[in-house]
């Protein structure tokens, strides 16, 4: 059973492993029966899908939903503002994950709001996206960057996932979960930096700004185990492996869905 906000804290030795699914770990309902179906997931603030389609791997039916139009969205999508078609909707689902913008937290956007006061006051929407998740009774993961004021959040690393970038993001939840130790040890010095001052070799992948060089932007897809979006869809995401992560933990807390008896799939 899944008690809301225990966190569980574990330090563990960690060998750099493979991007492998987590799937496998969690109850898949595929594997249960084909009287089941698919977990929901409604991806709030969902941009060009990164979460999303980690969620997808974990073995949810994901919708997503953003003010701005998201032609790459990979699932279904509703062009709409986050909270209210949260309010009109949430009972249709199992789970929601919110991604509220990260401006207002970011570090640049920090450095530019004292360089240029009242010039990049951005809104902070964690607290009413928080309020709203939380009256709707259901699971909850709420993503954002380090400086985020988050509840008792996890800390995912992509060094620990296998990928030749790091993107720390921060994830509050109401399920058990637990931060991934950083594994930069195995991430050598060994691809172009962006900064043209260091003379020296990176050890990640820089996933922002411009494309510098033939190849750039496909060695900036495989970091991230991203193929569809543009490159500045890209430098917003977050690596599906984190999602997938969390999706996998999230699932075993569900109670498997049934069709209901009107149901075509039911009527063969």
């Amino acid at each position: 059973m899944c008690l809301p906000n225990k966190r569980v804290h574990l330090t563990i030795r960690h060998k750099r492993r493979k991007q492998t699914s987590y799937k496998a770990r969690a109850t898949n309902p595929r594997a249960i029966g084909h009287s089941l179906m698919k977990p929901k997931l409604l991806n709030l603030y969902c941009c060009a899908g990164g979460a999303g389609m980690g969620y997808s791997r974990a073995g949810f039916d994901v919708v997503g939903i953003d003010i701005k139009p998201q032609p790459r969205y990979p699932f279904e999508f509703h062009q709409a503002d986050a909270l209210e078609y949260l309010q009109k909707h949430w009972k249709d689902f199992d789970v929601i994950h919110a991604s509220p913008p990260c401006q207002h937290a970011s570090t640049i956007a920090k450095q530019n709001r004292t360089m240029r006061p009242g010039k990049y006051n951005h809104p902070n929407l964690i607290e009413p996206t928080r309020k709203a998740l939380q009256e709707t009774g259901k699971i909850y993961i709420i993503e954002n960057v380090q400086g985020a004021l988050l509840f008792n959040p996890v800390i995912l690393c992509g060094s620990w996932f296998g990928l030749n970038v790091r993107r720390h993001r921060l994830f509050e939840t109401n399920f058990p979960a637990f931060s991934t130790p950083c594994s930069h040890h195995w991430q050598k010095p060994r691809f172009r930096s962006l900064d043209k001052r260091r003379k020296t070799l990176s050890s990640i992948v820089g996933v922002h700004g411009h494309i510098n060089y033939s190849g750039e932007f496909l060695l900036r897809q495989t970091a991230m185990g991203i193929d569809w979006m543009s490159p500045d869809e890209l430098s917003q995401a977050i690596p599906p492996a984190y999602t997938e992560w969390l999706g996998a933990l999230a699932i075993t807390c569900l109670t498997p869905r049934v069709p209901d008896a009107g149901d075509s799939g039911e009527n063969n």
